[in-house]
């Protein structure tokens, strides 16, 4: 089994607060605000993190298109 060394870790560490923070800079914007208006009830349910997780993911799809 693979060692994770300190420096991976503090890494780690900083990519889930940069993470937090982009989660939640997403979360107050406009368009995931009016997208959530727009879904069904059952993503009120979800939580943040998959909230943001379903937008990111139905955006990129738009934008492919």
């Amino acid at each position: 089994m693979a060692k994770i060394h300190a420096s991976n870790t503090r890494q780690f560490s900083g990519d889930a607060e940069m993470w937090n923070n982009l989660k939640d800079a997403i979360a107050a914007s406009s368009g995931f605000q009016r997208w959530l208006y727009e879904c069904d009830s059952q993503f009120q349910q979800f939580s943040l993190e998959q909230q943001v997780q379903r937008y990111l993911r139905e955006t990129l799809e738009t934008l492919a298109y």
